[in-house]
């Protein structure tokens, strides 16, 4: 079937999992083009700055886009 209007079909709206200003703790998984750690929670991903891969760290939430969130560490 062939959209007439051009726009991707509608997928449903998903909930953030992350608040702004609550804390979580994380494992950094992996490292983003500019250097910042990489966490995941429920698959949102996070980006942390001045962490690497392997590092079990608390986060509090700064901001949040539609597709990731940037936080600094707390602890």
């Amino acid at each position: 079937m062939k959209r007439l209007s051009g726009r991707k079909p509608f997928r449903g709206f998903r909930p953030c999992p992350v608040e702004v200003g609550k804390d979580y703790d994380v494992e950094i998984r992996e490292t983003s083009r500019r250097g910042e750690g990489i966490a995941r929670i429920k698959g949102f991903v996070v980006f942390v700055p001045e962490t690497k891969p392997g590092d079990r760290v608390k986060i509090r939430v700064n901001k949040i886009g539609r597709r990731c969130a940037n936080a600094t560490v707390v602890e």
